[in-house]
């Protein structure tokens, strides 16, 4: 990165105090495995210790109440939470990152648009007409904003994300590339020659602040009125969410989630990769959903699920533990049922 920071400059941010060089200065950041001249490495798990000892990092991130018990080459930076603060360095590099500015000349853009001040619109980007883009936006290229999307300030839309037509986007969301939102819900009904009538998808989609959106996630507009994503929200890559549903404040999932039609999700709740949730189900608040797990029912507040079809935190480990040992239970019953015929034999 262009900016350079040092042992000094950090442990002043961070509130922690250097062992080593206080001018020994990193550009980058590294694991400890990787670290070389010029990086900043971390520890924060104790099994990594060794390669600190090893590390080619200039400056490494350490716990206050670490001691080491070799030799280090490195500069230590000691502060009262390791892994706290790699978050907040991480942060303070990402600032560090120039950004985009100006508008590409092959980028299209309708009279009717409007561009925030500072916003950043690339190479072959299209914004049709009555777009809204707020204030430093970042709109990469190979995007599509279509006619009446309203977009908050400061969000960036990475390159090959597609916003149908009358969505809106809040401020500081990140979608990341080929994301789709607004596509049409998936709507059907059969006729009577025994195929399919589309229904019209007239609604729109309303992401809120904050949101951050995964590569090929796609969210489809709501039947009528709005499919809604509340502040707060962070969906991985590859998630589908259909038409009419709702997904709380600060609800956080793994990759590969479907969340079928009219289904509502609570706030604070974490969907583990591959959840599936059927239509018109509701999931109440901090609600905890295991890998792989198929949910058709309502969960009330604060609750656990796991499995397929989801159980109870309690009662999924104590069925997983008996389906361990059903190899073991079929011969113990084949051998009872054995007793049982010799018994009624020889009356």
């Amino acid at each position: 990165m262009a900016m350079e920071f040092t042992a000094e400059m950090i442990a002043s941010a961070l509130g922690g105090e250097v062992v080593g060089d206080k001018l020994a200065t990193v550009h980058t950041v590294s694991s400890i495995e990787q670290g070389q001249a010029g990086s900043l490495a971390y520890l924060t798990n104790p099994k990594y210790e060794p390669h600190l000892y090893t590390t080619g990092a200039s400056i490494v991130l350490v716990d206050k109440t670490f001691e080491p018990s070799q030799p280090v080459g490195a500069t230590l930076v000691k502060v009262d939470n390791a892994a706290a603060c790699v978050v907040r360095l991480l942060e303070m590099y990402n600032a560090a990152k120039p950004r985009r500015k100006g508008i590409s000349d092959r980028a299209s853009i309708a009279e009717s648009a409007a561009v925030g001040a500072g916003s950043y619109v690339g190479d072959f980007a299209v914004v049709e007409e009555g777009a809204k883009i707020g204030k430093e936006c970042q709109i990469y290229p190979q995007v599509y904003v279509g006619a009446g999307v309203e977009i908050g300030d400061g969000t960036t839309l990475y390159p090959g994300v597609k916003i149908y037509e009358g969505c809106r986007i809040g401020a500081r969301c990140i979608l990341h590339a080929g994301a789709v939102v607004g596509a049409d819900g998936f709507g059907f009904m059969p006729n009577a020659e025994g195929g399919f009538d589309k229904i019209p998808q007239l609604g729109n989609v309303v992401i809120e602040d904050d949101v951050e959106i995964g590569a090929n996630t796609c969210i489809d507009r709501a039947k009528t009125d709005s499919t809604v994503i509340r502040r707060g929200v962070k969906l991985d890559n590859l998630i589908q969410i259909g038409h009419n549903v709702e997904i709380g404040a600060n609800t956080v999932s793994s990759a590969q989630t479907g969340i079928a039609g009219t289904s509502k999700v609570g706030a604070n709740c974490f969907l583990a990769g591959q959840v599936g949730i059927a239509d018109h189900v509701t999931i109440g608040d901090r609600v905890q959903v295991g890998s792989k797990s198929g949910l058709d029912k309502d969960v009330p507040d604060g609750e656990i699920r796991f499995g397929y079809p989801a159980l109870p935190g309690m009662q999924y480990h104590r069925s997983a533990a008996v389906f361990k040992r059903l190899p073991e239970v079929d011969k113990r019953l084949r051998e009872v049922e054995k007793q049982v015929v010799e018994l009624k034999n020889n009356r």
